[in-house]
């Protein structure tokens, strides 16, 4: 697990993360080498080793979901496949998981140690309130809540058209921060870990950790979508001990 990244936030000694790389697995290009997306295109065999090896390394099982850049929120099951973009856990051993390879992993935790969360967090699934359904799941005093930001694109490379600035906007006035123009007449660079962290502090969240990770311009440790569009998938994983 040494080429695996390990949140750096205070979470309790028995509340567990990672995010996992490219590197490791048995993947063929372009999905090499440790996809750990089985809806990507890769061989489904491959995909199967790849996870066999996670599950090994982390002690761990291991929720998948099946992400549809919405808001719904489940409890972490891993013998189903949910259709949902994030889970909650606060069974020991269960490990919440959610897939990228641009859009922003979030993991959250409380402070007691007792309840993990993870959640897929793509501009439409931010906008739309992703990461405060995680929140209402939890059911934990927000300041009770630490969340980690994962690597997600960064603000230099993610373009999006001005119907997104004015999607966030019309939520949060302050979000208009979080947008720059580009060199695009009409277009905005949007920072993604600063429309997050504005989300979550309205939330009365204060303990956000992470963010400045770009799965865009870090080929090689990273897979993104808008780089290379027949990808793989990053995990990022919480758990309880």
């Amino acid at each position: 697990m040494t080429s695996w990244l390990t949140p750096d936030w205070p979470a309790p000694a028995n509340v567990h993360a990672c995010v996992t790389t490219r590197g490791g697995g048995v993947s063929q290009a372009p999905f090499d080498s440790f996809n750990l997306g089985d809806h990507v295109g890769d061989e489904p065999a491959a995909v199967a080793e790849n996870r066999r090896r996670l599950t090994g390394e982390l002690g761990c099982r291991p929720a998948w979901l099946s992400q549809v850049h919405g808001i719904e929120v489940v409890e972490a099951d891993p013998a189903r496949v949910a259709e949902a973009d994030a889970s909650w856990s606060a069974t020991a051993g269960i490990a919440c998981a959610v897939l990228t390879a641009d859009c922003l992993p979030a993991l959250f935790c409380d402070r007691a140690g007792t309840r993990v969360a993870a959640a897929h967090a793509g501009w439409r699934g931010l906008v739309g309130g992703v990461l405060e359904a995680t929140l209402d799941a939890l059911a934990v005093p927000p300041s009770e809540v630490l969340v980690w930001l994962g690597p997600a694109i960064g603000a230099h490379a993610f373009e999006v058209g001005p119907e997104v600035r004015e999607a966030f906007i019309a939520c949060h006035a302050q979000a208009a921060e979080a947008f720059v123009p580009s060199r695009n007449a009409g277009r905005y660079m949007a920072d993604i870990y600063q429309l997050a962290r504005i989300r979550l502090t309205a939330r009365g969240v204060d303990a956000v950790y992470g963010g400045g990770l770009c799965t865009f311009s870090d080929e090689q440790r990273f897979y993104s979508y808008r780089r290379t569009a027949r990808t793989g998938r990053l995990a990022s994983l919480v758990w309880l001990s």
